[in-house]
């Protein structure tokens, strides 16, 4: 069949119907910029000179018109609508009204453009009412701040839609609008969100900008300090703030307010709850709730046992209240960890500029609205001037008039018409059109001397004012003097305080922040398991019992290393090839009494051929502590532990080592306490740590000669006694005389002295001389059964508490003053009973730097029991 349209087709054609060959590339490549410049441009974006987008341009614009300023009853929404679609937006009128109830919300708007009455939503994400029901008119500020000059030919006015009404491209604004209030849009393939901020700082840096155009960044930023979010709120440290001014793109982090305060509840005893009063910019009260009751419901958020919503007509209140044996200060950083009571506000400021989309750094769009306002202010003048200087050439008409009152009576009474009379004032006068219609429609009371005078005195004045006029577009300096007067006045009526507080620190929760500082044991087993347990798990007993387990199986987990800590601490871990790791105490997982432990080697990048022989805690990396070091051959060593402040993950040389040595023993010390190194066979040396005896060493150093040994003899251990007790001790008293002497002291310090076979002692540490360096020591203890040997030395002071622990993971924690004080060369009493083939292996000492364990942990079987738990915790 042959084509119709083809070139032999002779048939009747339609002479309007043609068809352009085009590629479908380049149509569609052309149509979807089109379309996206139309979106960008005329919807989603804000003009940077006002800071409104085209929907609430119009909005105001028609409200203006209907008169509904803020000295004038409220109108209908509805009716407001209306007005806008039928004349400006033809779009929806729900896109139209959501535009409207949004500048009337205070939540959502630093300083709502809209007067709104009747429901216009809520913080909870609550619908407004129907248009029908509420009713709006402008703010006072809308009004004196961005239309007060429409009417003066400031701004370039367009046809709308249909071309039957004009409608302003830019209101005449006299503060920065798009930084006041803040804008949030998406276009196509751009988006934009502009935080509000505190009118008072806005115009206080604009009058700075405008004393000093090149104002330092920072003394700007001192007067802009960032942010004022509607609903208040903090805002943590300065680091996205300046990244959002200086850039344009930032990343803003905003924290609810929330306390923690002891509530009382009705037939309960009091209890701790956190209670929130201010939300983060743009939260969702009733999301918050929800959010935080479905994580305590799936027990992601612990210690929480109660959430209400208290809020009313005087402000909100959010009440957390807390379990009993919560830590607030935990709980309140895991809401803001894990709930949006913590939240980052994305900050990118992009507007129009001329049209085009341009991110702008703060300076930038207090630049570009300075820019605008003098042309705005010199259009206005221009616009001044026209007409003072129509008026006057009026006057001068009518001036002229009075000075020849009868010729031009008598020519206008000779005239036939008024036309007549126009042509012949014109041509024997030397009057315009203008000034001849003004004499002929002047009445006959204007002709009085009294009137005569202020037709003279008008004119006096209008030649004052064009003059002004003049001199204004003349002077730059005389526009700017106008802006910071218009501030000033702005500034005056309207400032408010700020409703955001900036914080000076950093934005993120770290993980210790989510973690109580709880004491607990760490355990380290031979077959190199690692674990955590509460010190609450070892109720204090009787000295002499047997204690409990601390590890799964007494038969395959010997204990190797254990020792007391804070969670917040870090542990440090020093292998026997004399290089330390690091870990955070509260990443070793916590575990029960009978759990088996975490495989070290899944927490630290160690060896296989490595042995971890000491394990420290530390609480900070104070230049003046050292850490103490003490190897299997007997060279001891001391090194500030700011050494080792930042240890990497594969570890750090922590003492160099000679061949077939190995670093058993590590404790923190300062400058001026002394040490007391123990050997198997029962002998103690005592020294000072001081630049004559032990001056500090590099990390990498070997170290010198601690103690000199007999044949067979080996170190067993080492602990440090504080400077302010060792200078109580006299370095040359009699040996014989020491034995004797504060045996019965009832203050301390102790020494305590505990051998294998679970016997043990306290003795007074002034038995136990100075000493100079690398000599024999004195006998600390006198072995009564064959075999056995000093496993342990602990200064202690009154009410310590200690926690023995044997090889088969037996721990027993009991009070350091139920043990008996004696001599030097005493046996000592039973401090464990052991099983059958078991042996004491460690004696650790509980710090007290913590509060007392909660009252719950500390509860026992028996009377007997408890009492000593309650006194080993009070003391």
């Amino acid at each position: 069949m042959a084509d119709p349209m083809g070139p032999n087709n002779t048939g009747p054609q339609d002479s309007d119907t043609r068809i352009i060959q085009t590629d479908l590339r380049n149509e569609m490549s052309r149509s979807y910029l089109e379309y996206a410049m139309s979106v960008i441009v005329g919807r989603a974006l804000p003009d940077a000179r006002d800071g409104l987008k085209p929907v609430h341009r119009r909005i105001l614009y028609a409200m203006y018109e209907l008169g509904l300023t803020s000295d004038r009853p409220y109108r209908k929404c509805a009716r407001v609508v209306g007005e806008v679609l039928g004349k400006y937006h033809p779009h929806g009128d729900t896109a139209v009204y959501d535009a409207l109830v949004r500048m009337a919300q205070d939540f959502s708007m630093r300083m709502p453009l809209i007067d709104g009455h009747g429901n216009f939503g809520s913080v909870d994400n609550d619908p407004p009412a129907a248009m029908r029901y509420t009713e709006s008119r402008l703010q006072s500020l809308t009004t004196e701040s961005l239309l007060e000059d429409i009417e003066s030919e400031t701004v370039e006015f367009i046809d709308n839609f249909d071309g039957s009404q004009q409608e302003p491209t830019v209101l005449p604004a006299r503060i920065p609008q798009l930084l006041l209030n803040g804008s949030s849009g998406i276009a196509v393939g751009m988006a934009t969100n502009i935080p509000p901020h505190n009118l008072g700082e806005l115009i206080e840096g604009l009058k700075a900008l405008i004393s000093n155009p090149d104002l330092p960044e920072e003394d700007l930023l001192k007067i802009i300090t960032g942010p004022d979010f509607p609903t208040g709120g903090q805002i943590l440290g300065r680091n996205g703030i300046n990244e959002t001014y200086s850039t344009g793109r930032g990343s803003i982090t905003m924290r609810g307010v929330a306390e923690i305060e002891t509530i009382e509840v009705t037939g309960r005893p009091d209890r701790d709850a956190v209670i929130i009063t201010e939300l983060p910019y743009q939260t969702n009260k009733a999301a918050l709730i929800e959010r935080i009751a479905d994580m305590v419901n799936d027990k992601k958020l612990e210690g929480i046992s109660d959430i209400r919503d208290e809020s009313d007509r005087d402000g909100m209140r959010i009440v957390v209240e807390l379990r009993r044996d919560a830590y607030p200060q935990v709980v309140l950083n895991n809401l803001f960890k894990l709930t949006p009571l913590q939240s980052n506000f994305s900050a990118n400021m992009l507007a129009l500029v001329n049209g085009e989309p341009l991110t702008l750094s703060l300076r930038r769009m207090l630049t570009v609205f300075l820019d605008f306002r003098v042309e705005t202010i010199k259009k206005r003048t221009r616009y001044l001037l026209n007409k003072a200087e129509e008026r006057d050439h009026i006057l001068l008409g009518l001036l002229l008039a009075l000075d020849n009152l009868d010729s031009i009576i008598d020519l206008i009474r000779s005239a036939p018409d008024t036309a007549t009379a126009k042509g012949k004032l014109q041509e024997n006068h030397g009057l315009t059109e203008i000034q001849s219609d003004a004499i002929l429609q002047m009445q006959l009371r204007r002709l009085t001397a009294l009137e005569s005078d202020k037709i003279r005195l008008e004119h006096e004045e209008l030649l004052i004012k064009i003059e002004d006029f003049k001199d204004i577009l003349n002077r730059e300096e005389r526009v700017f003097g106008i802006i910071e007067e218009e501030l000033s006045k702005l500034y005056d009526k309207f400032n408010k305080p700020r409703c955001t507080e900036i914080l000076n620190l950093g934005a993120g929760l770290e993980d210790i922040d989510l973690i109580a500082n709880e004491r607990s044991v760490v355990l380290l087993t031979e077959t190199g398991y690692l674990k955590r347990m509460p010190v609450s798990e070892f109720e204090a007993t009787s000295r002499g019992t047997r204690g409990k387990a601390g590890t799964r199986s007494q038969g395959e987990e010997e204990v190797k290393l254990f020792i007391s800590c804070n969670d917040h601490d870090t542990l440090l871990l020093f292998s026997d090839r004399g290089v330390s790791y690091a870990l955070p105490a509260y990443r070793v997982p916590q575990c029960s009494r009978s759990a088996k432990g975490t495989p070290i080697v899944q927490l630290l990048p160690i060896p296989r051929e490595e042995a971890i022989t000491s394990l420290l805690s530390v609480s900070s990396f104070d230049d003046d502590a050292h850490l103490l070091m003490l190897t299997k051959g007997g060279f001891i060593k001391r090194t500030p532990i700011s050494a080792f402040s930042k240890i990497r993950a594969n570890g750090l040389i922590a003492i160099g080592l000679e061949e077939g040595d190995a670093l058993t023993w590590v404790r923190l010390a300062v400058s001026g306490d002394s040490v007391l190194i123990g050997s198997k066979a029962g002998m103690t040396i005592h020294f000072r740590l001081n630049e004559s005896e032990l001056r500090p060493l590099g990390r990498t150093a070997r170290g010198v000669r601690s103690m000199n040994l007999r044949s067979g003899d080996s170190l067993v251990s080492m602990d440090v006694l504080p400077v302010e007790l060792a200078d109580q001790i006299d370095s040359s008293s009699d040996e014989n005389i020491e034995i004797n002497t504060n045996l019965n002291s009832s203050e301390g310090p102790w020494v305590l002295v505990a051998s294998a076979n679970g016997l043990g002692k306290r003795v007074p540490v002034t038995q136990f001389r100075l000493q100079k360096r690398a000599g024999m020591g004195l006998r600390a203890i006198k072995f009564r059964i064959e075999g056995d040997e000093l496993v342990g030395l602990r200064v202690l002071g009154k009410g310590e508490e200690l926690l023995l622990v044997s090889e088969k993971g037996v721990i027993v924690r009991t009070s350091a003053d139920q043990i008996s004080q004696q001599s030097r060369a005493a046996t000592g009493v039973r401090l464990q009973k052991l099983d059958s083939g078991d042996r004491l292996s460690e004696v650790v000492l509980v710090p007290h730097e913590l509060e007392q364990i909660n009252e719950n942990s500390n509860e026992v079987e028996s009377n007997t029991e408890a009492e000593l738990g309650n006194k080993a915790s009070s003391d």
